[in-house]
């Protein structure tokens, strides 16, 4: 009975949503694993149902090698799929098809047979911001996705915050840091609650344990931080010859909750120990089918392996599988 309360909470969140949105079990590698909707004036009336914005994909499939790659990489990251299928109305129109398809690139001025290009329109088809091209990182998407979300004065959900760390983390310059405490457990969560920082990692350096931080200096500078962790008895480690991680250790706080069953970024991670030394609420940090997967644990469902010990992609795809057994 357990593992039946966890698999159909799962899949109340992972359920398809109707018999014209694509199937992402099996399509092609240029739509991600987006659900998309194929009809653009379905596609505008679930926007004024919903009020939510529409996110048009004009992308060739068939298509090139570029192509795919936005697919597989851009839109096939587990939150950012979350994003697009939660915040907004998702659909994708072929820019190498006759028909209906035709007649809505024709109606943007796009051009056929192209790399991709994401608009995002209102319910009456108007642009909201302007056109994603040229810029096939996730990054660019998001930050479009963003700005149309705060123009519209909708939240930013927790989720989404935590994707733009980790894709900041991946695609930005950032910088490390190591710094001495008395005890890399409280080291972890007092500095990765401090903004900017991206991740926490506990360990030895010189017969100290230590914190290395991975933060990005365009949100706080060296000084800013050094600062931040002097007020918490934390100062900077000499040196970082011979350091060497505390693997067991890591992520202390967190390793005795429930969160350790689902899979999480290390930007996730990192929020989640922090927060949890403060008793705050950091459920905010789960995507809506993390969220299910928590709250169903907690109902007493089966907690099952300990995912958060896998890279994010991997244990996403083992939380996917158990949904579909």
């Amino acid at each position: 009975m357990k593992n039946v309360l966890i698999i159909a909470a799962f899949l109340m969140a992972t359920t398809l949503f109707a018999q014209t949105r694509t199937q992402v079990e099996g399509q092609r590698d240029e739509l991600g694993k987006v659900s998309w909707f194929r009809d653009y004036d379905e596609a505008l009336a679930e926007s004024a149902r919903t009020n939510k914005p529409v996110l048009i994909l004009f992308q060739e499939v068939p298509g090139c090698a570029t192509c795919q790659r936005y697919g597989t990489s851009t839109l096939s990251h587990p939150l950012m799929v979350e994003a697009i299928e939660n915040e907004f109305v998702p659909l994708a129109i072929f820019n190498n098809k006759g028909g209906a398809d035709r007649k809505v690139l024709e109606a943007y001025g796009e051009p056929s047979w192209n790399n991709p290009v994401v608009r995002i329109v209102d319910a009456r088809g108007k642009n909201l911001v302007e056109r994603v091209a040229g810029n096939y990182s996730p990054k660019g998407l998001f930050t479009a996705m963003k700005q149309v979300l705060e123009d519209c004065g909708d939240p930013i959900p927790g989720y989404m915050k935590a994707l733009e760390l980790e894709l900041t983390a991946t695609d930005a310059p950032v910088k490390e840091a190591y710094y001495q405490m008395y005890c890399f457990w409280s080291g972890e969560h007092h500095l990765g609650n401090k903004e900017g920082v991206l991740t926490t990692e506990p360990g030895f350096l010189g017969g100290h344990e230590v914190v290395k931080v991975v933060y990005d200096p365009a949100t706080v500078t060296d000084l800013q931080l050094t600062n931040y962790a002097a007020q918490k008895d934390i100062k900077p480690a000499e040196g970082t010859s011979g350091y060497r991680i505390a693997k067991k250790d890591h992520y202390k706080q967190m390793q005795k909750t429930d969160f350790v069953y689902l899979p999480l970024t290390e930007v996730q991670k990192t929020k989640i120990n922090a927060g949890l030394h403060r008793g705050k609420d950091v459920t905010d940090y789960l995507s809506p089918k993390q969220l299910a997967l928590y709250q169903s644990i907690r109902g007493g469902a089966s907690a099952g392996a300990e995912l958060y010990l896998l890279p994010f992609a991997e244990g996403w795809e083992k939380m996917t599988m158990m949904a579909r057994k």
